[in-house]
């Protein structure tokens, strides 16, 4: 059965581009996939939601392989954050799914810091809970402490961080697996990839000789692809302590052609709270906002001792990873504490660098540069007195205390004597030795931006199999590839996220542009729009697609149409109601410097610099009706306008050029014009448009230009050539 697999390319970003409707249907063309032959130019944003660009996806299903019992439509290798978004969105789009994972009762799983969110992060988990992901949801159902980060910088920047509890959110990520329908786990290792006979996926073959078949494979193998962890100069083969590696898949994916490579992490030892002095260290609290949605009902709580109920308690949003409010469930927050390297900590270090893996030099890998382990903090950092290191419960009701910032791969010997260097752990007892981590991975270039493989047609690779680090970043792509994956197995089109449209397309065009030697961590400095790629407005960007493409149900849609139908409104009547006078204008002109002109419209106060939508609630000039993630949703597109406009005016004027394809057979080594460094790299890389080839490391502007300006000549020749051919065979009928 022959099919055809199509990529859309979406640059929604529909609370700033005014774009005809919600968002169009998909053309008459992509329901027959079979007739799409050649890529489509791009739209620009306000005349349409995407584009779509033609990849051929043809190949021969065997209809006698295996029992019924064993034929899936998506199978999903690794149970982990990838996993698990992955197997639940094929899934959730009607694809009958297989989990297969190493140990189930580790699925879900948190063996670093059970921390969700931060920096960039936060970001990329809203924008998963906008197309209909589960790991927001979880997170603020089993959450310890919450925090938002960088609440004075602007909102851009702004990012909320949840400290889990570990075991309780494997257990619930777990049963929304185990419950959820058309989607089957079992236990297995896999070490092959069955293949058809036009080289596309056809299944997977475990390490017991069970063959699995289907017709899309995704690969989300986490740290377990051939894992060794260290601890001094002692290993022993595992993706993670006391978990068994998983072998024999590398050299079957070298087997088909794939490159592989090696990468490094690690995580601190774990310490019992019950043998912590706290009564000399910094507490950090959570913010207490979590709870309350206004300042009237804060300001009466901080009088009242902590364990009061309140009768109504209402949530902020943006305090929440998830846009749905059935899982704002408000729960009693801990603690965690701040305390710091002392010199007799880097004494002991340098002291014994030589014990650790990476400076003894028995290990080559790579680690994360943006998560060090002490001894690179010391090493690279040597004119700091002290770092910061945060004690953080893993669950409320174990002992056991993570300790953030502290990951070391020295033998175990020295790792007690080392956390005993540290003010409160003078005295502590260790209930887990740290450890590091090498793994392989796969290089993401070997991908297209749809995570679907280059070399093999159905197969797709998720989470740090392509060189990232972190749970957020995992989920990110194995949303987009479980997605993915379902669509190509029912012949539908790809789904290819833009990087103007989120950070998910600025993680996935990074990851498979980049040639990545280290683990990749999100940043928000990774993204040049990142003023209209907010937490806040996550939902207003990608909800729609969420909704088009089945993940997001009519409940949820609905919410979020009447959300934005308030937020409309309430822009609206903040231009038409003006003031003259009073209280509100003598305290905007106190908080802002500035004095308030007769007749001034709300908008025009909500504009001027330190005024909040509280300073109109406190007047008496607030809507009532919405929530507080409604409210600052409109004070920021009011506050920022002038920005958001300037960046939507530069994003509309690159779209245009950035989003022009690029022929998959191009030979750019024939293109003497360009650099011999620029067609090694668009060789190897492949990109599928202008813009991606101009992110390509060891490419430069004159390159683009160049490229630019073969393609034109190239495409004036084939005109001309066109043209000539017409003119010839109206000659000979006529003749």
């Amino acid at each position: 059965m022959a099919l055809a697999a199509t990529g859309i390319h979406f640059t929604r970003l529909s609370r700033h581009f005014p774009l005809p409707s919600l968002f169009p249907r998909f053309p008459p063309i992509l329901r027959n996939p079979r007739n799409l032959t050649s890529r489509r130019k791009p739209c620009r944003p306000g005349n349409c939601s995407f584009t779509v660009a033609a990849t051929s996806a043809n190949y021969c299903r065997n209809d006698n392989f295996g029992a019924d019992n064993e034929r899936y439509d998506v199978i999903v290798v690794g149970g982990g954050h990838a996993g698990c978004e992955a197997a639940l969105a094929s899934a959730r789009l009607g694809a009958k799914t297989l989990l297969l994972t190493l140990n189930i009762d580790r699925i879900a799983w948190q063996p670093c810091n059970p921390a969700v969110g931060g920096p960039a992060k936060s970001q990329l988990v809203h924008e998963v809970d906008a197309i209909g992901g589960e790991i927001g949801k979880v997170a603020d159902r089993c959450y310890l402490q919450k925090r938002v980060l960088n609440i004075s910088r602007g909102p851009a920047v702004r990012a909320l961080r949840a400290q889990t509890d570990k075991r309780e959110y494997a257990s619930r990520m777990k049963k929304i697996v185990e419950s959820c329908p058309n989607l089957s786990i079992r236990e297995a290792m896999v070490i092959d990839i069955l293949l058809g006979k036009n080289d596309n996926v056809e299944g997977v073959r475990t390490f017991f000789g069970m063959d699995f078949y289907a017709l899309s494979v995704i690969l989300t193998t986490g740290t377990f692809m051939s894992g060794k962890i260290w601890v001094g100069r002692t290993s022993m083969p595992a993706g993670r302590a006391g978990e068994s590696a998983s072998h024999g898949l590398t050299e079957n994916l070298q087997r088909l052609g794939f490159e592989t490579d090696r990468l490094k992490t690690g995580t601190p030892a774990r310490v019992d709270c019950r043998t912590v002095d706290f009564s000399g260290l910094e507490p950090q609290h959570g913010d207490e906002e979590v709870k309350f949605k206004d300042l009237r009902k804060l300001e009466k709580l901080k009088i009242v001792k902590s364990g009061r109920k309140v009768e109504k308690v209402e949530s902020l949003g943006v305090s929440w990873f998830s846009f749905d409010p059935d899982f704002h469930i408000e729960r009693e927050q801990m603690c965690c504490y701040l305390t710091r390297t002392t010199k007799s900590t880097h004494q002991l270090i340098r002291e014994n660098l030589h014990e650790t893996p990476t400076y003894g030099g028995w290990v080559e890998a790579k680690g994360p540069r943006y998560c060090p382990s002490i001894e690179d903090k010391i090493v690279r950092f040597q004119d700091k007195e002290s770092h910061q290191i945060f004690l953080e419960p893993e669950g409320r009701n174990v002992p056991e205390l993570y300790v953030q910032g502290f990951s070391t791969g020295l033998p175990e010997k020295l790792q007690l004597p080392l956390l005993r260097t540290l003010p409160g752990l003078e005295n502590c007892s260790m209930l887990r030795p740290a450890y590091a981590v090498e793994y392989d991975f796969l290089p993401a270039h070997q991908c297209s931006r749809s995570l679907m493989t280059k070399k093999i047609e159905g197969l797709f690779f998720s989470g740090q199999i392509n060189g990232t680090t972190g749970y957020e970043e995992a989920a990110a792509q194995g949303l987009i590839s479980g997605i993915n994956a379902a669509r190509y197995s029912d012949g539908k089109s790809l789904i290819v996220l833009e990087r103007e449209s989120s950070y998910i397309g600025t993680l996935i065009d990074d990851l498979v542009t980049k040639d990545l030697r280290e683990p990749y961590r999100m940043l928000t400095s990774r993204s040049e729009h990142r003023l209209l790629l907010r937490s806040d407005n996550a939902d207003s960007r990608l909800t729609p697609l969420g909704h088009e493409i089945g993940l997001i149900d009519d409940r949820r849609w609905k919410m979020y149409q009447d959300k934005q139908a308030r937020i409309s409104l309430e822009k609206k009547r903040l231009r038409t109601v003006r003031i003259s006078g009073g209280d509100l204008a003598a305290e905007v002109t106190h908080l802002s410097g500035q004095p308030v002109k007769n007749s001034s419209t709300l908008e025009s106060i909500l504009k001027k610099p330190h005024v909040q939508y509280k300073v109109l609630d406190k007047h008496g000039f607030g809507n009532e009706l919405l929530c507080k993630i409604e409210k600052e949703c409109v004070e920021i597109d009011i506050k920022y306008e002038g920005f958001i406009m300037r960046q939507q005016s530069q994003l509309q004027q690159m779209v245009h050029q950035q989003h022009k394809p690029l022929s998959e057979d191009l030979d750019y080594y024939g293109m003497t014009t360009l650099s011999l460094e620029a067609r090694e790299k668009l060789s190897k890389i492949r990109p599928q448009t202008i813009g991606q080839a101009s992110r390509v490391g060891g490419v430069s502007p004159a390159d683009i230009t160049a490229l630019l300006i073969i393609l034109e000549t190239n495409k004036r020749k084939a005109q001309e050539q066109r043209r000539h051919q017409m003119l010839t065979s109206i000659m000979a009928d006529e003749g």
